[in-house]
């Protein structure tokens, strides 16, 4: 048993060093060339497949990679997780649960398709992510007692968690709004943040992770954070970009990522 977590730790650790060598390689790719899906995707692509279950496909390791390391490693030590334990596997499995099903179901996507490289990659990365947050939670001594509700961190982390979800759902409801008609291309979308930025539903993502690195406290939700930020702000420029080519009267005041700034 002790052998056994002792080679858990080690991986984990790796990994997590490992994501954040990739953070890195991922900013620097995307900042200059963006992945080709979605609005990106070229009309003659090849290897590609339904986009519906291509979502389902690579966010689904997120549920079972987090929820095998997160309960092995109390029935490995014969314990039972604390409530703030509990709380963030119940936040983290909501989230994906709302990701990789309910949205993708709430998209009007009929006929639109996936690259199979990006589901390979988001595979892989979802399955090392899931496994390591699942194991950060499970192991943080912090995490031990219910004093952790009343911490600083744990509340400000979940203010911003909670803000940045609301945000993600809100542009989400947006964007799929557009295209209620029966419409399938691209129009400009307003409401919410759409006022000041271009990618609102990006932004949101980005600070439900960086509250979830607060409320957890581990640095695998740090390094998850420090991802997020490295996909999503190249592929927001990009977005930003591509809307002021296609769309003449697209708002000038509009930023990319953060109101006012970027």
């Amino acid at each position: 048993m002790a052998s056994l977590m002792a080679s858990l730790a080690g991986w984990q650790e790796g990994i997590v060093w490992g994501l954040a060598v990739l953070a890195l390689i991922t900013f620097t790719s995307t900042i200059f060339q963006t992945n080709p899906y979605g609005r990106h995707m070229q009309a003659n692509q090849r290897f590609t497949m339904p986009a519906r279950p291509a979502w389902l496909l690579f966010e689904c390791p997120q549920w079972w990679a987090f929820t095998l390391t997160f309960w092995m490693a109390f029935w490995l030590e014969a314990e039972s997780p604390s409530a703030p334990a509990v709380l963030l596997y119940a936040l983290w499995q909501s989230h994906y649960l709302y990701r990789a099903i309910v949205y993708p179901l709430r998209k009007r996507d009929d006929g639109k398709r996936f690259p199979i490289s990006g589901v390979v990659f988001g595979f892989v990365f979802n399955t090392l992510n899931g496994f390591v947050n699942g194991y950060a939670v499970a192991y943080a001594p912090h995490l031990v007692g219910n004093s952790w509700f009343t911490d600083p961190r744990f509340l400000l982390g979940l203010l911003i968690a909670v803000s940045g979800w609301l945000i993600n759902f809100q542009s989400d409801s947006i964007l799929i709004r557009l295209r209620s008609d029966g419409f399938d291309g691209y129009r400009i979308p307003y409401g919410g943040l759409y006022r000041w930025i271009s990618c609102p539903n990006y932004f949101g993502e980005i600070l439900l992770w960086s509250g979830w690195a607060m409320m957890s406290w581990t640095w695998a939700g740090l390094v998850f954070a420090l991802f997020s930020v490295s996909n999503l702000l190249p592929r927001a420029m990009s977005h930003h970009r591509w809307y002021r080519e296609k769309f003449a009267d697209y708002p000038q005041e509009r930023k990319a990522l953060i109101p006012g700034l970027l």
